[in-house]
């Protein structure tokens, strides 16, 4: 084994004046034959040549390390990058077959092309909850201290609030019930709790919040109440229920997912041609409206076109 020490850019030294050029090293050829081997993390070396070669220690600088380590953490960030997009897509995304194939075949572009094309027209940019939860913790723990001290039932609905934003459904639903318990008929607590129960897949509980919520204001939240019932008894294959509820919703409320929702229904139900109706006033009403509204709701467009080739 022949010795190796670093001059200025060089790794191996030796006496021949021929030179191999391998990334950063400057590997003298001739007596010697280099490898370079690489792992993330660090690089090992072997110079194997004449025997009797007295061997020296390779010395790695701060840089290499600084560097090595940054290609790392790049890495894992381009895949949970790459896996969040993935998810997302097969999730959401109606037209998932080609979208997909554009995220795994087009490296490293694909995620960035879905995340541009699709991903931001179509979605309100929201964090990620755990980093929702690193980002407002001192602030729901001052909501949370705020609650056990003075205990109405606004302290306990800006608790739920910052809870259901952050993904704890639990903890927000258990937040919005203190404030029930304080004042029965409170409808931002009625509507907190039913977001919650909604997430937590309890959708009796939710059913029971949301009626109790439109029985006080029936045009509660613009819609957004009428529509989550719906959302709720659907859940719940209470399938003729819900397509009663959207029949009145749908006349003054005409969002995409009310309209798709009642198609599918009726669609299930047999009732091609209601189906059909409902779907092609979907599309009408987006085509027709501003293009930052029809950009928001591309999915239920393309939901909508595949429905609507399978009920005609």
């Amino acid at each position: 084994m022949i010795g190796a020490r670093r001059i200025g850019v060089e790794l191996f030294r030796v006496k021949s004046s021929d030179r191999l050029h391998i990334g950063r090293l400057a590997c003298h050829d001739g007596d010697v034959n280099c490898q370079m081997f690489m792992k993330a993390g660090g690089m090992w070396l072997l110079a194997q040549g004449p025997e009797g070669g007295e061997a020296l220690p390779i010395e790695f600088t701060w840089v290499d390390y600084v560097v090595s380590l940054l290609g790392s953490v790049s890495s894992l960030a381009y895949f949970a990058f790459l896996i969040w997009m993935v998810v997302y897509c097969v999730r959401r995304d109606p037209d998932q077959g080609r979208w997909l194939w554009i995220l795994l075949i087009f490296q490293p572009f694909g995620p960035f092309i879905y995340f541009f094309a699709r991903y931001l027209p179509s979605a309100s940019f929201r964090l990620p909850g755990f980093l929702k939860q690193w980002s407002r913790g001192g602030e729901i723990r001052k909501l949370e201290i705020a609650a056990a001290q003075i205990g109405n039932p606004h302290q306990y609905i800006q608790l739920g609030e910052a809870l259901l934003d952050v993904g704890r459904n639990q903890d927000a639903s258990k937040a919005f019930r203190k404030a029930l318990d304080k004042e029965k008929d409170n409808l931002p607590a009625l509507w907190g709790r039913a977001q919650a129960d909604f997430q937590l897949k309890e959708f009796s509980d939710a059913k029971e919040a949301l009626q109790r919520a439109l029985a006080i204001d029936p045009k509660y939240k613009f819609g957004d109440t009428s529509l989550l019932l719906a959302k709720s008894l659907n859940a719940l294959e209470e399938f003729d229920e819900a397509r009663n509820h959207l029949v009145v919703h749908v006349r003054q409320w005409r969002q995409p997912e009310g309209l798709f929702l009642l198609a599918t229904l009726e669609e299930q139900a047999g009732n091609n041609e209601e189906a059909r109706k409902h779907l092609e006033a979907l599309l009408m009403e987006l085509e027709a409206s501003p293009p930052a509204i029809a950009r928001k709701h591309l999915f239920w467009r393309g939901r909508a076109k595949r429905l609507l080739r399978r009920v005609r």
